[in-house]
């Protein structure tokens, strides 16, 4: 009778076998946390070094009656914001300034005079629009919420945002929807400090202009007014000269 006899294995596929385990455990560690996916969100936001926008707003009241407003917006940066009405009559010169620190200034051109939003209005509606002051102001969710990854698919993260400790928000916390692939919040649900949905923003019309992906739509949803506002970019341009001189009070009062 044959002894039994074992065969040692080849040293070679062991290694191998070792080397796997330990890249699969660094894969796994470099898995992206919800603050990760958000901040990467954010840089997606803010990448251009500078924006210029036409667009067009329509207000969309409960009714289906709707109102059009013409603006521009400039942004510089993360931190520096402009938007301005050009129409109609009664609208046009309305501007508001968005500036590092949470300044905020808006410009009224029926009283000629610039007034500084105070941090318990800006969760208040801006000039008639489902956007509130903060909603326009740049986009900077990491530095003032909080993540947790309520879900993932093959398309999207699914993030639930709640105010960092001492942050003011009207908003007890979003529900916000990333596609995958460009990092890009394509929806965000707003619920209200009782719990209960207030508002819904959706981004649709996704286009590559130079190095960047825009959502040439947006519209934000009141569900309690029943009131819709419709954003759609006529115009878009990257990385252009932008002198700083735009954002400041004196340009604020300017009337294009």
């Amino acid at each position: 009778m044959r002894p039994f006899i074992t065969k040692a294995l080849p040293a070679i596929p062991v290694i191998l076998f070792l080397v796997a385990l330990v890249l699969m455990g660094k894969l796994m560690g470099q898995q992206l946390s919800p603050e990760d996916i958000l901040q990467k969100t954010d840089d997606v936001a803010n990448a251009p070094k500078n924006q210029y926008m036409e667009s067009t707003m329509l207000l969309i009241d409960k009714d289906g009656d709707q109102k059009e407003r013409k603006m521009l917006i400039y942004q510089k940066g993360e931190d520096n914001r402009l938007v301005r009405f050009l129409s109609p009559a009664d609208q046009k010169g309305i501007s508001f300034l968005s500036l590092p620190n949470d300044v905020m200034y808006l410009y009224l051109p029926a009283f000629r005079k610039i007034r500084m939003i105070a941090s318990h209005v800006k969760n208040e509606s801006f000039a008639g629009t489902d956007f509130s002051y903060d909603d326009m102001s740049s986009y900077k969710f990491a530095d003032e919420y909080t993540a947790v990854l309520t879900n993932s698919d093959d398309q999207y993260f699914n993030l639930e945002l709640k105010p960092k400790p001492n942050v003011d928000k009207d908003y007890s916390k979003l529900e916000m929807t990333i596609l995958k692939d460009k990092y890009i919040a394509v929806k965000i649900n707003y619920f209200d400090k009782g719990g209960n949905l207030w508002k819904t923003l959706t981004r649709g019309n996704l286009v590559k202009k130079d190095d960047y992906w825009v959502a040439m739509t947006m519209m934000m949803k009141d569900l309690k007014k029943k009131h819709n506002t419709v954003m759609n970019i006529e115009k878009i341009d990257f990385d252009i000269e932008m002198s700083d001189t735009i954002f400041t009070k004196r340009y604020l009062k300017r009337i294009n």
